[in-house]
């Protein structure tokens, strides 16, 4: 797949993480970039969680200054799902893939791959956003303990596909997203991305900070907000960890 008009790339055989270096170079990006590295040592997930990457996975970030209110940058977890849902089901039969709220790709059940995003800005507007991205494309990490959504690898199922392939991908397919929502808004990103939702319709438990919440997963919101359908009503919930029951 031809690289997207308007994107730049640096590819790295070894760094500590590309959204640490995304964090490094932001103060001099000219245009939305992508980070690939071949190697990182000191990797993360969501709320610092380690995420570990064996050679032959893909980990990488997006770096770029999107303009707009805060909530608005955060609709790119959205953008980036449905982008790694479609460059997934190149390599695999699609209906393998399902997307889990807020940013998890699921491949039969399984965690494929997770986004990760990071910004700086004020309630103004944001001055740079990192969208993370890892995928386990040939082998499941070591050690890794999740006993509701185990690691899996594409190759284990699909084909294998080196990084550098999946990545042009991928961000073509991001591409894609940006240009969709710039000209349809999020309300089109949203349909899409429910489209391609693992377990909508069907009961799950949403854990916060304060409180774990089992109702019935009706949508999500105009603002990414997962709704949950309760014996209380109609539940927004803007951030949580998402259980199948």
């Amino acid at each position: 797949m031809v690289w997207p008009e308007g994107y730049d790339r640096i590819i790295l055989d070894e760094v500590d993480s590309t959204m640490a270096e995304a964090a490094r170079i932001a103060p001099d990006l000219k245009r939305p970039t992508w980070i690939l590295a071949k190697t990182q040592t000191t990797a993360r997930g969501r709320q610092g969680r380690e995420w570990k990457h064996p050679e032959g996975n893909l980990a990488a970030t997006l770096l770029m200054r999107p303009g707009g209110p805060v909530a608005e940058a955060a609709f790119r977890s959205f953008f980036a799902a449905n982008a790694l849902f479609e460059t997934l089901a190149l390599y695999v039969d699609r209906t393998h893939l399902g997307l889990k709220w807020p940013n998890d790709v699921l491949l039969t059940g399984g965690k494929v791959a997770g986004i990760l995003l990071e910004s700086t800005g004020s309630a103004q507007g944001v001055d740079w956003l990192a969208v993370g991205v890892g995928v386990n494309l040939k082998s499941v990490p070591e050690g890794v303990r999740d006993a509701a959504f185990p690691p899996v690898a594409l190759a284990e199922i699909g084909e294998l596909v080196d990084p550098e392939t999946f990545l042009n991908s991928l961000a073509a397919n991001f591409a894609t997203q940006e240009a969709i929502f710039a000209e349809l808004g999020f309300a089109r990103i949203r349909d899409e991305w429910l489209a391609r939702a693992a377990r909508l319709g069907e009961v799950i438990t949403a854990r916060t900070s304060r409180e774990e919440i089992t109702g019935t997963f009706e949508s999500i919101d105009a603002h990414g907000n997962l709704i949950l359908r309760t014996p209380k009503g109609a539940q927004a919930i803007p951030a949580a960890d998402v259980y199948f029951s």
